[in-house]
């Protein structure tokens, strides 16, 4: 295998595991962790928030987030440049899904209402007024982030085999 042809299958693998596992994580968040939170009083789900926010802040995580990112912008520039392969537009789509889809959804839409729970008084009656409103507009933008991640996933395992 050439030099190019493995870099090219290594960036794909890559992408495509990278953003099954953030589509996982994001996956457990909609069906499950969100509805468990919701359930509790306010308070409760107010502060285990607050504390995953804190906690998802780790090398682990960030790596994989950010490391897809940055995988996928490599693959732009790849799909661009090897346009006439027959996995370049797999490859650009995908890349284009998690970096608007999962990657910019969670800085324009998820981390302002991490920001605005990050400051709220658990006990207080803003506070449970601001958790109904987070559970649903976090859950739905978690949602799309979700689908764009595991939709790169397929797209990119779509590219493998090109």
């Amino acid at each position: 295998m050439a030099t190019v042809d493995y870099l090219s299958f290594s960036l794909k693998l890559i992408a495509a595991l990278g953003c099954g596992l953030i589509a996982g994580v994001f996956f457990a968040f909609s069906t499950f962790v969100m509805k468990a939170l919701a359930q509790q009083p306010p308070a409760q789900g107010i502060a285990a928030m607050q504390s995953i926010n804190i906690t998802v802040i780790n090398p682990w995580f960030m790596t994989a987030f950010l490391g897809t990112s940055i995988t996928c912008m490599i693959l732009i520039v790849f799909s661009l440049i090897k346009w006439h392969y027959p996995s370049a537009a797999y490859l650009l789509v995908g890349s284009l899904l998690y970096l608007i889809g999962t990657f910019g959804v969670t800085i324009a839409f998820n981390v302002p209402l991490n920001d605005a729970l990050a400051i709220a008084k658990p006990n207080s009656t803003e506070g449970a007024n601001l958790w109904a409103k987070y559970l649903a507009n976090w859950t739905f933008w978690n949602h799309v982030r979700t689908i764009a991640a595991l939709a790169a996933a397929a797209l990119f395992t779509l590219a493998i085999s090109k």
